[in-house]
């Protein structure tokens, strides 16, 4: 699924954050990346997703060259980039509008993540009313609802108490089960 064949970044001029990293992650694997802040951790998702470009080597996903952001990987953010102005239904479906899916079809996907999710009383909420845990739920239905093959995780748990985080970290575990997507999660948290 992901192949790093000799990956170097830096950020201009400055000492390289990689330098001839290469890494081979099969389909279907969940992985957890552990290091302090400031190591390179979110780096490594935003090359993965395409947001940022390798200085040197390459990243292949399914067997083609990442040059810029493919539409089956999904990045959720360790501040949730929900919309402030959306509520949740409208961030829910907004990658689905993007996409253009048919209005039914939106409205169709949105509610069922809602229900898996649990946070269909909310629905009509704005992400200001709406709890941490809450929130990460929202940024989580946002993005499984495209169905990516590759999930990436950016500190997703690192803001919420401690029983939010475990039911967040068995709810990732049981849609990993489900959907077979490939997840890399990025946390400096070692529990």
């Amino acid at each position: 699924m992901v192949e790093i064949e000799k990956l170097c970044f830096s950020y201009h001029q400055e000492s390289p954050i990689f330098l001839n990293f290469s890494w081979s992650i099969v389909q279907g694997e969940r992985w957890s990346v552990i290091g302090p802040s400031g190591c390179g951790k979110t780096t490594l998702l935003y090359l993965l997703a395409g947001l940022r470009l390798p200085t040197s080597g390459k990243i292949n996903i399914d067997g083609a060259q990442l040059t810029g952001p493919r539409v089956s990987t999904g990045l959720i953010l360790q501040d949730y980039g929900l919309l402030p102005w959306a509520t949740a239904f409208d961030n829910i479906s907004l990658g689905l509008k993007i996409h253009r899916l048919d209005s039914g079809k939106v409205t169709r996907i949105t509610r069922e993540w809602l229900s898996k999710l649990g946070i269909d009383a909310v629905s009509s909420h704005y992400p200001a009313e709406l709890s941490g845990g809450q929130r990460q739920r929202v940024a989580i239905a946002r993005t499984l609802a495209l169905e990516p093959d590759l999930l990436l995780m950016d500190e997703p748990f690192a803001s919420l108490d401690a029983l939010t985080r475990e039911e967040l970290q068995n709810l990732t575990i049981s849609l990993w089960e489900s959907l077979f997507s490939t997840i890399i999660l990025v946390t400096h948290n070692i529990e």
